[in-house]
């Protein structure tokens, strides 16, 4: 398959314009194209043509009467990228306006967008932005009965797992491990820790170090044969010698810790993250995550600290709702939060710890 590359231009002349004076200047870049013209109406609100040249390259052009100028151009891979970058690396343009000649820089190069490419490598950050990740390679895919499940390869990260279309973790993602088992402050030696999630082993991969009493969680299968940078050798096998991985849901699992009345010295919850959206239809998510955040608490020790995600420090509305739920538990918390540079997720990232009053 062959993927199309996507260039776009912007530029603002900052002041209203006719769009006759201003077209004649900017069809000059187009001269050396071999393009052919189409102009479409726009009802008096500005012009808007297409032009349409070999091997199916696309322009469109787009001229708006309070100043902004757009340009869209398409192309195949096999195209002559040589000729469209001495369009895209012009430093400047001539534009007569009103008896005026107005000379118009172009704004720095900005990379192509590339469509239909065998690997996507374009997600939206949780905070709406939109980032380009340098994968190259699909290394495993699998349905699960939960979510879909991706390893993508990356030359900067290293491979990063990415589930249902969400960028979970890269296996240059330390920080976060780091994070959600308290940075370096708790001592787990001969502790018991009940992990929920965590399936690609890094958090469990760093709890062994210290020998823990009982390190209780599940695992994504994938994880273990290409996640080894993250996870280490610790989801070779289900049982070690301080730690058992189970496959099987946490809900009922948490429900028969608490009919038992077994507690925890530490309680990590790697599950997701909150929901990014307060609206009505996540109302199912947040009521998974209350249920979650409950059940945890109450098979926490006394004195034990439950640790989780939350989510992108500009999300303040979902915090804060998530910060609410902390305060309508069935056992009271005091909680605190600190903020974390994930390199794979682009932004800051909010960690919570959580303790019984």
């Amino acid at each position: 398959d062959m993927a199309v590359r996507h260039y776009t231009l912007d530029i603002n002349l900052s002041t209203p314009v006719d769009s006759a004076s201003v077209v004649p200047g900017l069809l000059s870049i187009f001269h050396e194209q071999e393009l052919t013209e189409t102009i479409h109406d726009t009802n008096g609100h500005g012009y808007l043509a297409t032009f349409v040249g070999k091997n199916g390259r696309l322009v469109v052009l787009r001229v708006h009467s309070h100043g902004l100028v757009t340009i869209d151009l398409q192309c195949h891979e096999d195209d002559n990228i040589a000729q469209l970058d001495n369009v895209r690396d012009q430093k400047r343009g001539t534009l007569f306006h009103q008896g005026s000649v107005i000379i118009f820089h172009f704004p720095s190069r900005l990379p192509a967008l590339v469509r239909g490419a065998k690997v996507d490598r374009y997600w939206p950050t949780a905070d709406g932005r939109l980032v380009e990740y340098d994968v190259d390679e699909v290394v495993y895919e699998e349905d699960s009965a939960y979510q879909n499940i991706k390893i993508l390869h990356s030359q900067q990260y290293g491979n990063i797992l990415v589930l249902d279309g969400d960028v979970n973790l890269a296996e240059s993602d330390l920080a976060y491990t780091q994070a959600i088992t308290g940075n370096g402050r708790e001592n787990y030696a001969g502790k018991e820790v009940l992990i929920l999630g965590g399936g690609d082993g890094g958090i469990l991969a760093e709890l062994v170090k210290q020998k823990p009493k009982m390190v209780t969680m599940k695992v994504i299968d994938g994880c273990k044969m290409y996640m080894r940078r993250t996870c280490g050798n610790t989801l070779d096998t289900l049982r070690g010698d301080c730690y058992q991985i189970l496959i099987e849901d946490c809900v009922p699992l948490l429900k028969k810790y608490v009919q038992e009345g077994r507690t925890f010295d530490y309680v990590i919850n790697d599950l997701t993250a909150i929901p990014i959206s307060t609206a009505p239809e996540e109302d199912s998510m947040w009521e998974f995550l209350r249920l979650i955040l409950d059940l945890s608490v109450r098979v926490l020790h006394p004195k034990g600290k439950y640790f989780t995600q939350g989510n992108s420090v500009n999300l303040k509305e979902a915090l804060s709702l998530y910060e609410e739920q902390l305060g309508k538990l069935s056992c009271p918390v005091d909680f605190q939060k600190e903020v974390v540079c994930v390199p794979s997720y682009l932004e800051q990232w909010v960690f919570y710890t959580a303790w019984k009053k």
